[in-house]
């Protein structure tokens, strides 16, 4: 990982290998291409199974100063977090946590990103439901996110845990944030991040999940992936809906104020 200085602007770089990316299969546009995580008996690299969650060794190491690992997140090809029973999604964020804290603290990084893609925008190649954790030995941490990128509008909190709408937003529309005061409550995070997903399913067919770490401070922040704004790519202008208080207030109506949900219970 190289650090590059333009003036005063300081950003990680790395080395993407395109001979090893031209190898991996792509399924999210391309359905007639075999999907590799559904025969599971011809995987490799397996680090721990739980059922049919599966957390193992990327095949296709693409980023040259890291570490790549896959969590696929069940059996189910074509299922998703919303479709997910609340046992399997608490299950599922239980074990992706504690791997990620795991990579964390092992001493072998200087950070570990842990990150899902979904859907064509955003950035991924398999449309099997997995996560990735990303070991990085030589990283600049605080070039990764700001805090501020946390602050928002309150749609709810349990058991220490809050869960937001960005009014700093990394990108722009519709970020969710959650913010785990309590890194323990994993039930509460899981639930926050299914509810998250089913609302932004509802108007996107791609989304990411991004979860950061500064200390023993977590955060996690699920958004909403499109053709991104062109004053965002760039400019770096970050937009900012006028809708945010009624966008809150819709959460708050489907997912804590009556009984209708999509999300399995």
């Amino acid at each position: 990982m190289a650090v590059i200085w333009s003036g005063t602007m300081e950003i990680n770089l790395a080395h993407f290998n395109v001979s090893i990316g031209r190898q991996k299969p792509e399924n999210i546009l391309h359905s007639d291409v075999p999907c590799p995580f559904c025969d599971t008996s011809k995987l490799t690299g397996i680090i721990e199974r739980d059922g049919d969650i599966i957390l193992l060794k990327n095949k296709y190491n693409v980023i040259e100063e890291a570490d790549q690992f896959v969590l696929i997140e069940g059996a189910d090809c074509y299922a998703d977090i919303p479709e997910y029973s609340k046992a399997h999604i608490r299950r599922l964020i239980a074990f992706g946590m504690r791997h990620w804290k795991k990579m964390r603290e092992s001493g072998a990084y200087d950070t570990v990103l842990f990150f899902k893609n979904y859907g064509p925008y955003s950035g991924g190649t398999i449309r099997h439901p997995h996560m990735q954790l990303v070991g990085f030995p030589h990283f600049r941490p605080e070039l990764a996110f700001s805090r501020e990128e946390f602050e928002g509008l309150t749609i709810d909190e349990t058991d220490g845990v809050a869960f937001t709408l960005s009014t700093h937003p990394r990108v722009g529309f519709r970020e969710l944030n959650i913010i785990p005061r309590n890194v323990r409550t994993t039930n509460v995070i899981a639930d926050y991040i299914q509810i998250a997903v089913d609302f932004i399913r509802r108007r996107n067919d791609s989304y990411n999940i991004f979860f950061y770490h500064d200390g023993a401070d977590i955060f996690i922040k699920i958004l909403p992936r499109f053709a991104t704004s062109p004053v965002f790519i760039g400019y770096n202008i970050r937009l900012l809906p006028s809708n945010l208080k009624e966008m809150r207030d819709e959460i708050r109506t489907i997912y804590f104020e009556s009984d209708h949900t999509k999300c399995r219970t």
